[in-house]
């Protein structure tokens, strides 16, 4: 299987009209967030293949059409509705703070940021524990029936000391580590960090799992399990 992963920067290679023979062998795609849905669209419509997505901390104008409550300071927000952009049917599937099925694979989607000004989609990391913990009768109900927790974390921030940085608005997730020691999978992608320097890293290893930055975008070629 083949893994287009996008995030954070509306890449000129897949915003093309070449777009379907550029990535005929993809199979899925998976966006981790600060993109804009009609982007993600177009995505769909050129490769006719399912997308999972998650929100970042931008691009946030129809977020509250997938998660009403999503403003972490507790104001209700707009309708629940899917948003008109990526209506039902479209193929793309948003994948925040659940667990998806697709492909034979199992992503758990885990979207925002590191609390760094208040705004909506952000989590202090006591607050994306608890939304983890929420999840992981999911992943033990995938233990049980499927022989696995989970295949693919797909965050919009990076975990803790892997790929992020020192400032507030960029630093990782420590929950992240937890998840990833527990249930094993075998990718984190993520977004929010972007990548300018050919030297910076886009690919480590922490423990059993792959973390791989799919800022702008990255092709993936999922071989299973050991």
């Amino acid at each position: 299987m083949k893994i287009l992963c996008v995030s954070d920067q509306v890449d000129p290679m897949v915003y093309s009209s070449a777009i379907r023979d550029r990535f005929r062998d993809v199979d899925l795609v998976l966006s981790a967030g600060d993109l804009p849905l009609d982007y993600l669209s177009f995505i769909v419509s050129g490769l006719n293949k399912p997308l999972l997505f998650v929100f970042g901390n931008h691009n946030l104008g129809e977020l509250a059409f997938y998660r009403p409550r999503a403003d972490v300071r507790g104001r209700p927000l707009a309708s629940p509705w899917p948003s008109p952009e990526l209506a039902e049917g479209s193929g793309a599937i948003y994948a925040g703070f659940r667990m998806v099925r697709e492909g034979g694979l199992l992503v758990l989607g885990l979207g925002g940021s590191r609390w760094y000004n208040g705004g909506a989609n952000q989590f202090s990391n006591l607050q994306m524990a608890f939304r983890i913990l929420l999840l992981v009768p999911s992943l033990l109900w995938n233990r049980l029936f499927h022989g696995r927790f989970v295949d693919v974390v797909l965050t919009h921030a990076p975990p803790e000391g892997i790929h992020d940085r020192p400032d507030p608005c960029h630093r990782g997730f420590r929950p992240f580590l937890w998840l990833m020691r527990t249930f094993r999978p075998r990718y984190l992608i993520h977004g929010h960090i972007h990548l300018y320097d050919l030297a910076e890293p886009r690919i480590s290893e922490f423990g059993r799992t792959t973390v791989v930055n799919a800022f702008s975008h990255y092709l993936l070629d999922w071989e299973g399990r050991d």
